[in-house]
């Protein structure tokens, strides 16, 4: 059996969709059916009611799912050992990456005050990260959570925690707010420069969300795409555009500014998960501290 499957059944059960599924663990629709086929003749049951829409496990899938997670863990775990990593006080973490360069220092220092963990982060786009969680190669996603643009997470299978919150809102710099020759909503005649995330970040559904649901249209020109908020951040800076950023993440001594009009600022939480099923005891320990640090932890 390739262990593949077993992260592939596993973000398939997520998900409940073929497509989306494929797309997560990186392979084509086609390929990524032949593997979850593979996967149940080898088990010698099937796993997947195709016959449902959306996809639905069926009852020895259900079964398997719980398994499967236990298996990967137990794999990710003795990989750590074997590799001379400290794989039983080891935490495998994964956040975007404008938490992990802002919030995440100041709360590690707080959840692990007496060093008593190994952290081993992964940064990437949402589409990554979660999908590393819910095959269970990481073993705590932090990440930013709106109520429009919700996660595939089922809060069933897993623990979770709110770290704080934060505004998304539109920056630019301040010679051009004070020149007064930019603000939104633009207009036909002189649209917005604008500094947008790369449709794989979450910020992007986000900021388009709000675009969208603005009460006034938005007269803007993109004209510089990134999936980095430093990026971004540094154009705005330039003054070479707007860009929305987390107001947290925003320096005084950047020269940036933020705009006027609140319409479209964007409000999100931000939150942390844990497989329920969990038993790793350092996982554990650290998840009951993360608790205990929670009044402090949204200063």
């Amino acid at each position: 059996m390739d262990t593949r499957w077993l992260q592939d059944f596993v973000t398939l059960s997520e998900v409940r969709n073929f497509t989306r599924a494929a797309e997560l663990r990186n392979l084509s629709q086609a390929a990524f059916s032949r593997r979850i086929q593979s996967l149940e003749q080898w088990l010698g049951a099937r796993l997947i009611d195709r016959n449902a829409y959306p996809t639905q496990l069926t009852d020895a899938g259900e079964r398997f799912r719980a398994t499967a997670i236990e298996l990967i863990n137990q794999l990710a775990e003795a990989r750590a050992d074997i590799g001379g990593a400290p794989g039983r006080n080891q935490i495998r973490l994964a956040a975007p990456y404008a938490l992990a360069t802002t919030r995440l220092p100041g709360w590690w220092r707080q959840w692990d005050a007496e060093q008593a963990c190994s952290c081993t982060l992964l940064t990437g786009n949402v589409h990554d990260t979660v999908s590393a969680f819910t095959a269970g190669a990481i073993d705590l996603l932090v990440c930013y959570h709106q109520a429009v643009q919700p996660l595939p997470l089922d809060l069933a299978r897993f623990d979770c925690l709110t770290l704080g919150g934060d505004i998304i809102r539109p920056y630019a710099a301040r010679a051009r707010i004070a020149s007064r020759e930019w603000d939104l909503p633009g207009t036909p005649e002189a649209p917005v420069p604008l500094l947008m995330y790369s449709s794989s970040v979450y910020f992007a559904r986000l900021i388009h969300a709000a675009i969208d649901g603005a009460a006034r249209p938005l007269h803007g020109t993109r004209v510089f795409e990134s999936e980095m908020s430093d990026v971004l951040r540094d154009l705005a800076a330039q003054g070479l555009g707007v860009a929305w950023l987390a107001e947290s993440s925003v320096d005084e001594a950047a020269g940036l500014a933020p705009l006027a009009s609140r319409d479209w600022d964007v409000e999100v939480a931000m939150l942390a998960y844990k497989q329920k099923a969990c038993t790793r005891p350092a996982v554990n320990r650290l998840w009951q501290r993360m608790q205990a640090c929670g009044a402090s932890a949204t200063a």
